[in-house]
């Protein structure tokens, strides 16, 4: 289908003059019920266009049609820095974001497939035991009695009357399939006592009120390893108990439940990291032993279709659940059924066959959370919506992107918008209409340097345009292994007892399609290893004033010669310290509390949004004042502190890496919350880089990396290996695999079909073999 460009908005998303972050006034009109795909090096402006504009505004202005106190909880949205946009829809965003780790979510609860399951039981199952509430996981079972209020022959009565609501919550667990337990070593030394410091839980110091309040019930000196049984129950069990300790009334509990409270009542996520470290060492996990990990109760279980029961429907692969649930037939349930069976080839049309419905979202990774978020909108009746896509390549393997091609152009074909950001040419080349943004990053790009179709980018001379059809070369030779990490009986997951030797000295990219046990083998087997480091695409924990200056402590050197050079302290050059603003306390904007309505932001007028107080910007180093030093990209900080005059090695060392890792682009001063997954990445490898680690473990580093960009990273993984260390890389681009110097490809398949070492050796040799999915498309990318 060949784009158009109609004149008004019923056909066009008109956008004028939009300066949201890097962007220089950028004016475009995209086509609507078309696929439009926006491309551009990383940082040339692709996110601020779609993301920060485009579907910015769509939501705010949806929000704003609800009263002023439902938008009371929504969160806040000012409106892009835009002169005019017209034609707009409504946006349903798809991004990278993680699913979120709530113990209660899984792959059936997030897709509405459990509900559909549940209407199946709740009709077929024998015996019958209720209605859907019954086999959820998430209600429990309630009975008691209370007084109801009734009209009786004109007269009102109460009457008392027992009730009950049967849900298949398990009660044991409470629906979460594992209980916890205490590994008490963690919480106590046995062989000290309570004066010597025994207790190992994080804010129990002796020194202050504690030491008083079990000095009040305990014996100070005895080794905890000597108490009695009575003893030791209060110390670790006893309910609370108020005690009058110098005068002051105190309540004393034992440290098993008041850890519970204080600690594991809080999302893992929000504590600060010693409690975290405390609490991953301190409780243990089991499987709950009632339901068999199953979250469901025994009356739920008990209900069966085809001798099978919810939760073995819900356990089983959904390439396998298609099947089962398309052999169930019932002419009342038809329709149901096949909207069920409709939603679950989606799965494995989108390659995501291999998860079972009970896989909790937390566990999914950014790849298959964005694909999972995807299914809800497969099969919506919605049309004429705009969908926003940001890098929906990623995680797949080139034999799953043609499928997840099918499904946008699915969309497309119901009468939508589908605007993609995207890197991957095989994605790219369907695209009906593209928008190449650059020419650089950063304040080199946020301009349009190419609209049109995909054959028309490929003769415009751009950047990417001149990438698009590269394509990288097998090595004439590879590096030789300088021994191996030996993996021995590899089981876990879908993993099929393998035995694997992963070689050391070299570049060893591990492939196969998503859910082939890639992740599974690297990251449980070899990971944990001494001497190895590991750089994945989680998110960087820090608050909105983080940014890549203060999380890789290159603020630290630069503070301290502001510092030598005026003659003053080097907190005043930290926005979180003595040199913050004292209007917005440092962090550029004001947020106005409106009550009911939505907290509203606002730039610092004071300090226009810089951060700092004014007198500290009186202060210079090289001409530059701190708050231009953190507007500077990476590159020309770079540049900046190694100059003669400015030299600071230690900041010019850091900036070397973040260069060498393709951030260049960057600035200082960037909010850590606004990079992307790969930017994220990149961000932790640079640090680690500075750290002497002997093996490096990267998860898919292309990611977020343009066409070009993708030479510069195999450049840089080669020089990591030329100084003697050994890089294994799980990577599904096709120019890391050919740049490897060993490949061990997993599968042959995804889940059951998974979990088997298919290839080991160089990737020349790959190709020759020819026997993989791997080995097709790289055989295919090469020539």
């Amino acid at each position: 289908m060949s784009p158009t460009h109609p004149a008004d908005s019923h056909d066009t998303i008109r956008v004028q003059g939009a300066r949201e972050h890097n962007l220089k006034n950028v004016s475009v009109d995209l086509p609507k019920r078309r696929l439009t795909a926006f491309t551009g090096v990383s940082g040339s402006g692709k996110s601020s266009l779609v993301f920060s504009t485009i579907a910015a505004e769509s939501q705010r202005l949806i929000n704003e049609t609800y009263s002023a106190f439902v938008q009371g909880f929504m969160p806040s949205q000012s409106r892009p820095d835009v002169d005019v946009l017209e034609g707009l829809t409504t946006a349903i965003i798809v991004d990278q974001e993680r699913m979120g780790a709530n113990p209660r979510s899984t792959v059936g609860t997030a897709t509405d497939v459990n509900a559909m399951l549940r209407i199946v039981f709740s009709r077929l199952g024998e015996p019958r035991i209720g209605s859907t509430n019954a086999f959820s996981f998430n209600v429990a079972s309630i009975s008691g009695a209370g007084a109801v209020t009734l009209e009786k022959g004109g007269r009102t009565v109460k009457e008392r009357r027992s009730f009950e609501v049967l849900g298949g919550m398990c009660p044991r667990c409470e629906g979460r399939g594992t209980v916890s337990d205490f590994e008490l070593a963690e919480i106590y030394d046995a062989s000290k006592s309570l004066s010597e410091g025994a207790l190992r839980v994080p804010g129990y110091s002796m020194d202050g009120w504690w030491g008083r309040l079990f000095a009040d019930l305990f014996d100070m000196d005895k080794k905890i390893g000597d108490y009695s049984k009575r003893e030791l129950d209060d110390l670790l069990y006893k309910e609370p108990t108020k005690i009058k300790v110098e005068g002051v009334n105190l309540t004393y509990e034992g440290l098993i439940p008041r850890i519970q409270k204080s600690m594991l009542s809080k999302d893992r996520e929000a504590m600060q990291p010693h409690i975290r470290a405390f609490v991953d060492r301190a409780i243990v996990f089991h499987t709950c032993p009632e339901c068999d990990g199953t979250r469901l109760n025994e009356t739920a279980r008990s209900s069966k279709i085809d001798g099978r029961s919810i939760a073995d429907a819900c356990a089983m692969q959904i390439s396998d659940l298609v099947d089962w649930v398309r052999g169930i037939s019932d002419p009342g349930l038809a329709p149901l059924i096949a909207k069920l069976v409709d939603t679950l080839e989606s799965f494995v049309q989108i390659g995501l066959g291999y998860l079972s419905l009970d896989r909790p979202t937390g566990t999914l990774s950014g790849g298959e959370s964005q694909r999972t978020k995807m299914i809800r909108h497969l099969g919506s009746p919605i049309t004429d919506a705009t969908y926003v896509f940001d890098e929906p390549s990623i995680g797949l393997h080139p034999h799953d992107i043609q499928r997840m091609n099918q499904l946008l152009l699915k969309l497309r074909d119901k009468g939508n918008t589908v605007l993609v950001v995207e890197h991957k040419p095989e994605m790219i080349a369907i695209a009906d209409h593209v928008v190449d943004l650059g020419p650089g990053a950063g304040s080199d790009g946020g301009e349009i340097c190419f609209e049109g179709t995909v054959e028309e980018l490929r003769r415009s001379g751009t950047r990417t345009g001149t990438h698009l059809d590269d394509r990288a070369r097998l090595k004439k030779t590879v590096r030789e292994p300088k021994g191996a990490l030996e993996v021995r009986g590899a089981d876990r997951h879908n993993l099929r007892d393998i035995d694997v030797d992963v070689p050391l000295g070299v570049l060893c990219a591990v492939t196969g399609v998503a859910g082939s046990g890639k992740s599974t083998l690297i990251n449980t087997y070899v990971s944990p290893r001494d001497g190895v480091v590991t750089v994945d695409q989680g998110a960087i924990k820090g608050s909105r004033r983080s940014n890549p200056a203060t999380y890789t402590g290159l603020l630290d050197p630069v503070r301290a010669a502001f510092a030598k050079a005026n003659g003053v302290k080097p907190a005043l050059f930290s926005a979180n310290s003595e040199g913050a603003c004292p209007e917005c306390k440092g962090a550029g904007i004001i947020y106005t509390d409106l009550g009911m309505m939505a907290t509203m932001e606002s730039v610092c007028q004071v300090c226009d949004g810089k951060r700092f107080d004014a007198a500290v910007l009186d202060y210079h180093y090289g001409g530059k004042n701190i708050a231009e030093v953190l507007d500077l990209s990476m590159s020309d900080a770079l540049e900046f502190f190694s100059a003669a005059e400015t030299k600071i090695p230690k900041a010019a060392k850091i900036l070397t890496r973040l260069v060498d890792v393709g951030l260049g682009y960057l600035t200082l001063g960037q909010p850590l919350s606004t990079l992307s997954g790969g930017e994220r990445q990149r961000l932790k490898l640079a640090i680690h880089m500075l750290e002497d680690a002997d093996t490096y473990v990267l998860d898919e580093p292309t990611t977020g990396l343009h066409l070009a960009d993708v030479e510069l990273l195999l450049g840089l993984l080669d020089r990591l290996v030329d100084a003697g260390k050994s890089v294994i890389v799980i990577e599904h681009h096709q120019a890391v695999m050919a740049h490897a110097d060993w490949i061990i490809d997993i599968g042959p398949g995804a889940g059951s079909e998974g979990g088997t070492i298919v290839f080991e050796g160089s990737p020349r040799d790959l190709i020759a073999e020819g026997k993989t999915l791997t080995a097709k498309h790289l055989a295919e990318y090469v020539s």
